[in-house]
């Protein structure tokens, strides 16, 4: 219990810079913004690890702390909404006529995605949903797809080299996990 406490006071301080400071919510949007895809990548690359390197200790706690990265990511998400929002002074027609815009489409995309394992991360989810948590959980790669894509058209000048030099290690684990897959060979 005090190593959960412990991970959720690391994980929530950068919320504490977000909040506190008196930043402009258009200065906060993208950084808010990364951080919800640095922790979406490192709760997604536990289980390649895990399968990658077998049971270690160092692996069995990433996966019994997995969640905690996930529902992080959903939090920054959420500030990062919260910020995008606050900058748009909450026109609804200024969001709508900007609604085409790939950048867009594919951010409240993805956070409607994101929405579904995020609810589903609980023990009582678990329960209820039985074989079927683990396909809700699996929407997080739709949501990781939806977040490079947004990532890219928003940036200034389609440049694809930040956004996969984030994914990258996502990308490479799932390869190595299905190659481990396919020759049955260990790391």
């Amino acid at each position: 219990m005090k190593g959960t406490l412990f991970l959720w006071v690391i994980l929530a301080l950068p919320a504490t810079l977000f909040i506190g400071g008196n930043g402009e919510a258009s200065k906060l949007l993208h950084p808010t913004g990364e951080l919800s895809a640095r922790l979406m990548i490192i709760a997604m690359c536990i289980g390649p690890l895990a399968v990658l390197f077998e049971q270690k200790g160092w692996t069995r706690w990433l996966l019994k702390h997995r969640r905690h990265f996930g529902v992080a990511a959903f939090g920054y998400a959420l500030l990062h909404l919260a910020y995008y929002l606050i900058d748009m002074e909450f026109s609804l027609a200024d969001m709508l006529a900007e609604m085409d815009a790939a950048g867009v489409w594919t951010g409240w995309l993805a956070m409607l995605l994101m929405l579904f394992p995020a609810l589903a991360s609980n023990d009582a989810a678990m329960r209820l949903l039985r074989q079927n948590w683990k396909r809700v959980q699996q929407l997080a790669y739709g949501v990781a797809i939806l977040t490079v894509a947004h990532w890219i058209f928003l940036s200034y000048d389609r440049v694809l080299g930040p956004a996969l030099v984030h994914f990258a290690p996502l990308i490479l684990l799932n390869l190595a996990r299905l190659g481990k897959r396919m020759t049955g060979k260990t790391v």
